[in-house]
């Protein structure tokens, strides 16, 4: 085949373009003595350098415009050669170095040279048009040109990758690139950026104005948080998408073009994320006030409330993971870490297990616990012997509010590994007790006549009516041990309550200081004369 094909070129160039045949485009007139087409490469860097400076009738010297009319080539060939121009500038594949600068060009494809393939849907299935440089017979010597099919496909490839307006704009536009980007590039940014700002706003007054106006006729109430909590979202994500599709139509070169991409992708997700993590606010708040309105129990309203704050840092935890990760692997570096460290991830994975095994218990321990439940906020718990109230619960730590509005941060493993006393836990309502020191003579009716005294008066707004006692507990040598049992309805009201009673039995027996504890002391004498008065025990009978 490779035989075939050498002599069917060779047939070619003798027939087509014999020592007989008609001058190359004869219609340009006389060659310019700087115009260089010895071989591939001086073919394709002199059409670029003379198409880069605006000379395109020189340019049109290195195109085969044989199928063009004599008399219309020079005006041809300019609008060809610019059209070219435009197309190969944008063309990632175009590297001048892979040209042979050989005057046979490629031995195994004498005759023509591809320089590499253009993506375009022909009429005929097909999905490329190669950029080929054919070598001609001109006279007594070779030339190489832009061969015939690439011209023909020059105004096709245009419609495809040419600018807009490119045509009608002035050659300063086109021929004075700065920091890689021809000047009507520049512009383009510029009027793509402002214009994404100025209809994603009007996008977003819109969109907001017909949900709320669909809302009202559909009789539905939205909350203005929502309008409000949507507007950032809505305006980035419409607007990266504007960007997106300007920037496509800039024709931008393929590395500024890829940048481009990367930031629009990461507006999206950014965009996405921010939409997610005010859905997921907004959502727990409504949820949670829909419930714990509805709650008859103050405890199943804590239950709800400690659900809704857990679920939703978990909730964000994973958009802020996931949306770091979709960001991280638009990054080819990133992607070849990511394959490479699990290519090879049997030691390393299980380091990586070993050392996130904290992290991650700790992150099912907060599940667990929005589940199981033991803590909610606003229970009343005592912890590493600390009295308090549980004001927030996280995913890694639990904020405990202690009586004297200090905070104590626990880990949240602490309550699903070691005990600790929740007094909200079950039926709200709490016995309270309050021990008391007293001397044997103590009427201790008078002082259970006192209390419920005080109950009924002073501790009405505090006490529940349904436990109030006192007992004796306990007998020393010196003192007997009361203890007043009373009942409230919470936690707060119990430690009032017992606040409350302490200060007044204490000033109850203060008013009577006999029953205060007292020391008592005896002679050896009176010891001796009190035994001696005493009636002696009698013997047992003998049996």
């Amino acid at each position: 085949m490779g035989h075939a094909r050498t002599w069917l070129v060779a047939v070619h160039l003798l027939l087509g373009a014999g020592a007989g045949a008609s001058p190359l485009n004869p219609g340009l007139g006389n060659l310019p003595p700087d115009v260089d087409r010895s071989s591939p490469l001086a073919t394709l860097q002199g059409f670029l350098n003379a198409a880069h400076d605006g000379a395109y009738a020189t340019a049109s010297f290195y195109l085969n415009l044989d199928d063009v009319p004599a008399t219309q080539q020079p005006a041809k060939g300019k609008y060809l050669a610019r059209r070219l121009r435009f197309v190969l500038d944008r063309q990632s594949f175009l590297d001048l170095a892979t040209v042979s600068h050989d005057p046979e060009g490629d031995p195994s494809h004498p005759g023509y040279f591809d320089v590499g393939v253009i993506p375009l849907e022909g009429p005929k299935g097909e999905t490329g048009v190669p950029v080929r440089l054919s070598r001609l017979r001109e006279g007594d010597h070779f030339a190489w040109v832009v061969s015939r099919d690439t011209v023909h496909a020059v105004d096709r490839l245009y419609e495809v990758y040419g600018p807009p307006l490119g045509e009608s704009l002035p050659e300063v536009f086109f021929s004075r690139p700065l920091k890689g980007l021809e000047l009507w590039q520049w512009m383009g940014l510029a009027l793509v950026l402002l214009g994404a700002l100025g209809v994603s706003y009007l996008f977003e007054r819109l969109l907001l104005a017909l949900a709320g106006g669909g809302a009202r006729l559909m009789r539905f109430e939205l909350d203005q948080a929502l309008f409000i909590s949507a507007r950032g979202p809505v305006r980035l994500l419409f607007g990266s998408a504007l960007l997106a599709a300007g920037t496509v139509q800039l024709l931008l070169p393929p590395k500024v073009q890829g940048g481009f991409d990367i930031v629009c992708r990461t507006l999206v997700i950014v965009g996405g994320a921010w939409v997610a993590l005010r859905s997921i606010s907004f959502g727990a708040n409504l949820l949670s006030a829909m419930v714990t309105g509805r709650q008859e129990s103050l405890a199943n309203e804590r239950s709800v409330r400690t659900q809704m704050a857990v679920l939703q840092r978990v909730a964000t935890f994973v958009v802020y993971v996931v949306s770091a990760a979709l960001i991280l692997m638009q990054f080819t570096v990133v992607r070849s870490v990511g394959v490479s460290l699990l290519a090879s991830a049997g030691v390393a994975g299980l380091v990586v297990g070993l050392a996130a095994q904290k992290s991650i218990g700790t992150l099912l321990a907060g599940i667990q616990l929005s589940i199981t439940q033991p803590i909610r906020i606003g229970d009343s718990v005592v912890v590493e012997g600390e009295s308090g109230t549980i004001e927030n619960i996280s995913l890694t730590y639990v904020v405990v509010r202690i009586w004297d509005l200090r905070r104590l941060v626990v880990p949240i493993t602490y309550f699903l590994d070691k005990p600790f006393q929740n007094w909200s836990k079950g039926p709200s309502e709490l016995l309270g007790t309050v021990m008391l020191q007293v001397d044997f003579t103590a009427d201790v009716d008078a002082l259970r006549t006192e209390l419920g005294r005080i109950l009924r008066e002073e501790g009405k707004a505090l006490w529940d009516g349904k436990t109030g006692s006192l007992v004796v507990s306990e007998a020393t040598e010196r003192t007997q041990s009361l203890r007043a049992l009373v009942s409230a309805a919470d936690p707060n009201a119990s430690w009032d309550l017992r606040c409350l009673v302490r200060e007044r039995l204490v000033g109850f027996l203060k008013r009577n200081p006999s029953w205060l504890p007292n020391a008592r002391s005896m002679s050896v004498a009176a010891e001796a004369t009190t035994a001696a008065q005493a009636p002696s025990t009698p013997p047992p009978p003998r049996g």
